[in-house]
């Protein structure tokens, strides 16, 4: 039986190095990435965590280690955390990126250019997720997941029970924020926070 007051939080990876040779998956954190990802050491939650799990893609792996180090705690990778498909399309420009980010929010029953469907994306991310809450059930306190933006805001629209709507996405500030919710009840602690804000 899940602990009620456990909590999973949920971290978007910050900056990366792009790179259009590159397929997106494999992109690192970029050094202001790491840097950033460094920052949310000093947030007091972060000692109460007993597991942390990511997605495979190599930016949310780079972000789960520098979490899990000092921590003692190895991440565990699960490729259905993963971002929403892309690969249809690959690497887009930032202005062309954005258009169709807006697109794949709004028709959430659509494959928008070939992407995987919003609405398919959610469930798959909310599946992922009530894995890893069973089975961190026993690890004796809070647990973290590394992933991405775009399934992030698809899980916390699911948390919230609001339709997907690009509205509770993440903050503009190139990735690196998290929210929390209890495990118990899945109930919303607080909604996107930056990992280095002040």
């Amino acid at each position: 039986m899940t602990s009620p007051d456990r909590t999973i939080t949920f971290i978007t990876h910050p900056d990366v190095l792009i790179d259009p040779a590159v397929p997106v998956p494999d992109w690192p954190l970029s050094p202001r990435g790491r840097a950033r990802m460094v920052r949310i050491l000093d947030l007091p939650w972060v000692r109460d965590l007993r597991a942390v799990w990511c997605s495979t893609e190599r930016k949310a792996r780079d972000g789960a280690e520098i979490l899990g180090e000092p921590l003692g705690l190895t991440p565990i990778a699960l490729e259905a955390l993963g971002e929403n498909d892309r690969s249809a399309t690959g690497y887009l420009p930032r202005a062309a990126f954005e258009a169709m980010a807006d697109a794949f929010f709004a028709h959430p029953e659509e494959s928008v250019r070939g992407w995987e469907r919003a609405v398919d994306a959610q469930r798959r991310i909310v599946a992922a997720v009530e894995h890893v809450i069973a089975a961190t059930s026993d690890c004796g306190g809070d647990v973290a997941i590394v992933a991405h933006g775009g399934v992030g805001t698809l899980l916390l629209c699911h948390v919230r029970g609001v339709p997907i709507a690009r509205a509770h996405d993440q903050p503009a500030n190139n990735g690196g924020n998290y929210f929390a919710f209890d495990a118990g009840t899945r109930r919303l602690h607080h909604g996107w926070r930056a990992i280095d804000a002040a």
